[in-house]
Formats: structure tokens, C-alpha cells, sequence
């Protein structure tokens, strides 16, 4: 095949082809951007500022060694710094979902390093006899350990971004707690009237489970940091120096700044991603958990004239196309429809974990861009949750103390005083004639209006124990 202007030749196994002159990509990219149209989206930048620092330590090791020259290495570490610092983003083109068990992804990244590290040394684009994508850059490695540990670190990386904004979720619930620790409400199970609780204690068990999903995110975060480089194809470590194997997750470890260790069982680490099936559903976890409190948000804010009516969400943005005034709540809709959404990532990220067969799986570009997408959109819907949600709710403490005071749930209070049998007659009646349960009491002369108000205080309602039991 002949070059024509603007454009220089590569070859592959497959053949040869044209590559435009200018760019920092090889063929492998390129058969990989005409083979996987699917979703027109760029890799994550976790995933390569991650495979830049992988490669880096390679080079490193390599040197360490004894099998690359220092001039290799110093450009191929000058070439992923670049990277690492945000450069040449536009040359990973690959569709992050791509047959080959991210084989693609990895040679765009070989392909980027080794030319702009041929640029660094003087040469030209695409000569490969200065430094090679296989040969040089992907040295004593494997797309199949490459690859999964820079999920890994990537996934570590938006793990501690998503857990930042949940923390500010949970100060944000903490403090409405304590704003609200005064406001009574009718508590309810199965939607029907239950018994009185404060607002407060609603939202300081929302705080609760997300600092609970913060705790096992963490954890999360330690498990990740087992990774297989060393493994090469299928973790028996073909092609990889024995020094190298040693020394490549300690020098990636300082690379990431990352307490990174090397996995036990290579070939257990190279065959198995149940971690990414572990970690996807303590995301999906999270997200339910963010769509309850937000369902309940909905529900207490409902109205406002018809509605429960017990608290004000801010509002955000007209709510309608034809009914003038409408608000809807939007934020906690948002925040219910990124967990449906990360429900489905977890559903492909568990069938992709199941499909690995014998030594690999394959299906690890659709796993990280589920899981990668659950976990940055958690993030976000946390974010908007508190400074566009939260923040701004208002109690209607008024219509809250009244309809407890009016509901028949109440007469739970008075059960230990007067009995069960009693207190069901109490309700009977206060049905039949339409009546507040306090309002039959004192016509039934069951209790004074004095023992009566003694056990509706707010605390003694809502705390263990009997109420106001003498």
C-alpha cells in the first residue's frame, strides 16, 4: 500500500492501512473505532490518566530489570506523564464498549504512548523501530492484566469522588435532624397512621444509611486495590521478568499513590471479577437507599393543599406545560431515576461477571462502563440532592402537630394506661362519631385533660418507654 499525502502507512496482522499522518494512534486504534460504533462516547479520563500510570511503572520495572534501555524508558515515562497531566485525551477514540476483552483500549494506549514518545526522541509518527506499542511500551504485560487493574484504580479514584459528595449528603441530613429534632409527625407503616415520631429522627435514619454506604464504599475501595499486573495473559506470567513481577505493583503503587498489592493467585485474579460484582452492588445499594429518602420526600411534600403537606421542598422549576403555578419535585424524581438507572448497570454488570469462561473474561469494557457510569451519577445525584433539595426544606410543624393530635394512631400512647381491649373501643367510638381520640377519652371520662396532654408531649411520644407512665 502506497501513503498518500496527509497520511502515513501502518500494518497489522490483518494488513495495512492508511493512518492520517498527525495523529498519535496507530492501526489497532483505528480498526477498533471502524469495528465498535455502539456508543459514541470517549473512554472515562480515570481509565486512561490510570492505564498512563500503568504503563509508566512498566517502564519503570522493565529498566529496574535490566530489559528496557534508560532512553526507552525515559520516553515512554515522559510520554505517560503527559497523559497523566490531561494531554493528548483526544487520541483515545476507542468505544468504550469493544470486543476483545479490552484489547482496543489498551493498544490506543500502547499506540499514544510509543508515538509521542518517538516525537520526544526526534522521530517520526509511526516509526515503531524507536519505540514499539508492543514490543517497548507493553513490555512484560497483557491486556488481560493490564486492563482490569486500570479499572481498578479508576474505579478507586471515582469511588473516593462519589463518597465526597455522599459525605456532604450526610452533613446535609444531619443537620435538617437537628433542625427538626422538635417537629412531631405522624409516623406511618404500610401507609397507614402509625404512631407519632419527629421529623428530626426521619431524617437523622436518612443520614444513618448513607454513613453506612460511605463505610462500605471504603471498604470497597481496599478491595480494589488487589491487582493482577503480572499476570500477563492468563496469570502464569509468560513474558514478564521474574524481577519484574516482583518489583511492577510496588512501582505502580508509588506511581498512584495507591496502597496496591499484588494478588496471591494470579490466575484467580486473571479469571475472576466477582469484586466488580461486589462493588456494583454496593452501589445499586446506595442508589435504592438515595431513592428511598427521596420517595419519601415526594410523599411528605405532597400537596400542597391536597397532599400530606408536612414539609416544603424548594422550588426548582415550573412543573407543567398547561397547569400555571405547578411544582413538581424534580430533584428527588432525578435522584429515583439514577437509581433505576444504576438497578440496570448492576443487572449487565452481574450477567458480563458470569460470562467469563475458563482463563478470562471477556466482557470487562461492558462491566466498567456500567459500573463507571453508577458510580459518577450516584455522585452527582448526591450533589443536586443536597444544594438544590435538602438544604431548602421547610417543615409545616402547625399541620404536622395537628394531625397527630387528630389521628386515631395515637391511642397507642394510651394503650399501657388503659389497656388494649379499651383503647380499641376508644377508636370504635372516635370512627363512629367522628371524634379525636382525646376528644372520647374525655367524654368517656377514661383520662383527665391534664393525663391526656402529659402523654402527647413530643419526646415522651417518640422516645422508649411508657408515655409519662408515673
Amino acid at each position: 500500500m502506497e501513503a498518500k499525502q496527509g497520511y502515513r502507512v501502518e500494518h497489522d496482522c490483518v494488513g495495512e492501512s492508511l493512518i492520517p499522518e498527525n495523529v498519535y494512534y496507530g492501526i489497532h486504534t483505528q480498526r477498533a473505532t471502524e469495528n465498535f460504533k455502539i456508543t459514541r462516547r470517549r473512554t472515562n479520563p480515570e481509565m486512561i490518566k490510570s492505564v498512563a500510570e500503568i504503563k509508566k511503572a512498566c517502564a519503570i520495572t522493565n529498566f529496574e530489570a535490566g530489559v528496557l534501555s534508560e532512553k526507552k524508558k525515559d520516553a515512554i515515562v515522559y510520554a505517560c506523564d503527559e497523559i497523566i497531566w490531561g494531554r493528548y485525551l483526544d487520541q483515545f477514540i476507542v468505544d468504550p464498549i469493544q470486543g476483545g476483552a479490552g484489547t482496543s483500549h489498551n493498544m490506543n494506549a500502547n499506540e499514544v504512548i510509543a508515538n509521542i514518545a518517538i516525537e520526544h526522541l526526534g522521530g517520526k509518527l509511526g516509526d515503531y523501530s524507536i519505540i514499539h506499542p508492543n514490543d517497548d511500551v507493553n513490555m512484560g504485560q497483557s491486556t488481560n492484566d493490564v486492563y482490569p487493574t486500570s479499572g481498578k484504580i479508576a474505579l478507586i479514584r471515582l469511588l473516593g469522588e462519589t463518597i465526597e459528595s455522599l459525605k456532604e449528603l450526610e452533613s446535609a441530613l444531619i443537620s435538617k435532624a437537628e433542625e427538626f429534632d422538635d417537629v412531631i409527625k405522624m409516623g406511618r407503616t404500610q401507609m397507614q397512621d402509625a404512631i407519632p415520631i419527629r421529623l428530626g429522627q426521619e431524617f437523622r435514619a436518612y443520614s444513618t444509611v448513607i454513613s453506612r454506604n460511605i463505610r462500605l464504599f471504603k471498604t470497597a475501595c481496599t478491595v480494589l486495590k488487589t491487582v493482577n499486573m503480572g499476570a500477563t495473559a492468563i496469570g502464569t506470567g509468560l513474558n514478564a521478568d521474574v524481577s519484574y513481577m516482583d518489583k511492577i505493583v510496588k512501582n505502580l503503587a508509588q506511581v498512584t499513590d495507591l496502597e496496591l498489592v499484588q494478588a496471591e493467585d494470579l490466575i484467580d485474579g486473571t479469571q475472576n471479577i466477582d469484586v466488580f460484582v461486589h462493588v456494583s452492588g454496593l452501589v445499586k445499594s446506595c442508589a435504592i437507599s438515595m431513592s428511598k429518602i427521596a420517595n419519601d420526600l415526594r410523599l411528605m411534600s405532597s400537596g400542597p393543599t391536597c397532599g400530606f403537606a408536612e414539609i416544603n421542598l424548594p422550588a426548582r422549576q415550573a412543573g407543567s406545560s398547561i397547569m400555571p403555578g405547578k411544582v413538581n419535585p424534580v430533584i428527588p424524581e432525578v435522584v429515583s431515576q439514577v437509581a433505576f438507572n444504576c438497578v440496570g448497570n448492576d443487572v449487565a454488570v452481574t450477567m458480563a461477571a458470569e460470562a467469563g469462561q475458563l482463563e478470562l473474561n471477556a466482557f470487562e469494557p461492558v462491566i466498567f462502563y456500567n459500573l463507571f457510569e453508577s458510580v459518577e451519577t450516584i455522585g452527582k445525584a448526591a450533589n443536586t440532592f443536597v444544594h438544590n433539595c435538602i438544604l431548602g426544606i421547610t417543615a409545616n410543624a402547625e399541620r404536622t402537630k395537628n394531625m397527630v393530635h387528630n389521628s386515631y394512631g395515637i391511642v397507642t400512647a394510651f394503650a399501657p394506661h388503659i389497656g388494649y381491649e379499651k383503647s380499641v373501643e376508644v377508636i370504635h367510638k372516635a370512627i363512629e362519631k367522628n371524634l379525636p381520640v382525646k376528644a372520647v377519652l374525655i367524654s368517656e371520662k377514661i383520662m383527665t385533660e391534664e393525663e391526656i396532654d402529659n402523654i402527647l408531649d413530643v419526646f415522651s411520644m417518640t422516645t422508649p418507654g411508657i408515655a409519662k407512665k408515673n
